[in-house]
């Protein structure tokens, strides 16, 4: 199977002065072409012998700052992310024939940000977040369904469900970002920003070969 790219291309001066802009442009255009789900994104994380692993997860914010997701921090990312705290980030915008790929540090976002999200989700994914160990091996379905039947009694639609303290967000705090546009013959453009604190902007952009 083969796709032919006949996109249009990307060059230096249609980037913005700094990824997080770019980032917000390319997002907005997923969003307008109609791509499912355009925040999800595939999380690549390491251990502390550096075997990785890869999972699809769901951008729940970026800013200035960085680009943040939530998980339980007892997951294998969790612990990954505290023995190797770095990531990988793959956005796979298939249909417009575009990737961005991030790189950088991680860290955990403040509680008070936590709990302001956590707010926000729908009750019945406030309870799964206490009914999941997440990773751990689990006897069957129906012990997940019995530990959910439990706090659903526990705290019924409308009550407040307090933020579970083994919960939580990270935020990746890029030092690149790459931004991919497939072209004819294979010969992609790919245009990365790199942290630089010499730069007026605090990044370079640099060309590489597809």
């Amino acid at each position: 199977m083969r796709k032919h790219y006949s996109h249009e291309g990307l060059v230096e001066e249609q980037l913005a002065p700094e990824p997080i802009g770019q980032f917000t442009r390319w997002f907005h255009d997923a969003d307008d072409a109609g791509v499912v789900e355009p925040n999800a994104m595939v999380l690549s994380t390491a251990d502390a012998e550096g075997r990785p692993s890869s999972r699809t997860v769901l951008l729940k914010g970026y800013d200035l700052r960085g680009f943040v997701f939530f998980t339980n921090y007892g997951s294998r990312k969790g612990s990954e992310l505290a023995a190797n705290p770095h990531a990988g980030l793959l956005f796979p915008w298939i249909a417009l024939a575009r990737q961005v790929i991030v790189q950088g540090r991680v860290e955990k976002v403040g509680r008070d940000e936590t709990a302001a999200y956590f707010r926000t989700r729908p009750h019945g994914s406030q309870l799964g977040a206490w009914a999941s160990e997440q990773s751990s091996p689990v006897g069957g379905r129906e012990v997940l369904e019995q530990r959910y039947a439990e706090l659903e009694r526990r705290y019924p639609e409308g009550e407040g469900v307090p933020v579970p303290p083994f919960w939580g967000g990270y935020r990746v705090v890029p030092r690149s970002v790459e931004f991919w546009q497939g072209r004819e013959n294979r010969l992609h453009d790919r245009l990365r920003y790199v942290a630089d604190p010499s730069s007026p902007t605090g990044w370079r952009v640099e060309r590489l070969c597809p």
